[in-house]
């Protein structure tokens, strides 16, 4: 006699869990349309990738002449990784976006991996070990590649929790532990920065996932509370919460790069010193072309190019999550906003530390500051949101197409 698996459906026997895929994937396809990709996305993220290549030429090429007697040598490695970063977004814009939810699982095993890497062979630089050599390749942060492994994760996992009460077991337990796995191998590097913006990220899905503003208000609070106790009990991030409060009472030791930010920010006025006219790039702030790049901008370019650069990343940003909220499923909308929470939020703690709202994190700022790893994982999950955005639901292309 065959076996139940190769018999047609019927009353007598379920489906197999293939046979289950194939149908939901079916179904999928059934109810959703292709359409035009979000202009006003791709053409914002193509400016902004853009302006930031520009950027960083102008505030990388006095440190590459010093250091490297040649000053294109931080351009012309950002502009390879942006060229691979647009071959990561143009692969991610071609993928259907729910394709992504069969590889949540490795995707987030990958990070985990990658983590626990660096923290036992990774290279070290400036005192911390975030960055992995695997052979010839460059080397390049798991950390920045965790993100968007986390995104994609709690998109599939949230996506499957609807309907669900919040229990501790079910619920809250298996959340803590996945974010608080990857949270624990990042402060380990060290990088307290990457480990809040990751939480960030975390906290600003589940508030999309539906849940409550009380909830997500004493989850934040534990978190604040953990990261207030981090940075007075180590040294160095002890010291830096004491140059928030006061940069000007060392002003050439601990104090320093907030001193310089802001005299960069200051020196700009309205409409800044010109491109490529900062003199506070010249080994005055430290990470010019990094963490603080926006301070050079600001300088160059002044007020109007400062705001107009927020202006553009807010785009970006707002143009996520309306194709989040447009999307034609959970996964698509919790995939949108989660990208979105990431570029947003990323963004404030960036540019508030430069402009001392807040303790300086160390973190880049999206698709401007020099560094191949974000700049690619950033296209990339860039280029995932452009994909949902070509997706309808059936019934809203249909009477598109009769109107």
């Amino acid at each position: 006699m065959a076996r139940a698996e190769q018999l047609p459906l019927g009353r007598g026997r379920r489906e197999t869990p293939a046979e289950r895929r194939r149908r939901i994937r079916t179904r999928e396809l059934a109810a959703t349309r292709l359409g035009p990709p979000d202009g006003w996305l791709l053409g914002s993220v193509g400016l902004v990738a853009a302006f930031g290549l520009m950027a960083v030429y102008s505030a990388s090429f006095a440190v590459g002449l010093r250091e490297f007697n040649n000053p294109y040598y931080f351009f012309t490695r950002q502009a390879a990784a942006l060229a691979l970063g647009i071959g990561a977004f143009v692969v991610t814009y071609l993928v259907d976006y729910r394709v992504w939810k069969r590889f949540a699982l490795w995707g987030l095993l990958i990070a985990y991996l990658g983590l626990i890497l660096v923290w036992h062979t990774g290279d070290p630089q400036y005192g911390a070990s975030r960055w992995l050599q695997l052979g010839p390749l460059p080397a390049w942060q798991p950390s920045e590649f965790a993100k968007l492994a986390l995104v994609i994760y709690l998109a599939s996992w949230l996506e499957k929790q609807a309907g669900r009460r919040v229990g501790f077991v079910r619920w809250a337990l298996p959340f803590g532990i996945t974010v608080g796995g990857l949270v624990g191998l990042i402060l380990f590097q060290p990088d307290l920065g990457t480990a809040v913006m990751v939480g960030t990220i975390a906290l600003g899905m589940v508030f999309l996932a539906g849940l409550s503003a009380f909830q997500i208000g004493f989850v934040g609070l534990a978190g604040l509370a953990v990261v207030g106790l981090l940075a007075v009990t180590e040294g160095y991030r002890a010291r830096r919460l004491a140059a928030f409060k006061d940069p000007w009472a060392d002003p050439q030791g601990i104090g320093f790069q907030i001193v310089q930010s802001l005299i960069a920010l200051g020196s700009g006025g309205l409409f800044g010193r010109g491109f490529g006219a900062s003199r506070q790039k010249f080994a005055y702030v430290p990470g010019a072309h990094t963490d603080a790049i926006f301070a050079i901008v600001a300088e160059e370019l002044g007020l109007v190019g400062g705001l107009f650069l927020l202006s553009l990343l807010g785009f970006v940003g707002y143009r996520c999550l309306r194709v989040g909220l447009n999307a034609p499923d959970r996964f698509g909308m919790l995939l949108a906003g989660g990208v979105a929470t990431w570029l947003v939020g990323q963004t404030f703690v960036n540019v508030g530390g430069v402009t001392h709202l807040i303790p300086l994190a160390g973190i880049p700022l999206p698709l401007v500051s020099y560094g191949g790893s974000a700049l690619v994982v950033t296209l990339a999950a860039l280029g995932i949101v452009a994909n949902i955005s070509r997706h309808r639901p059936a019934a809203e292309a249909d009477e598109d197409g009769k109107g």
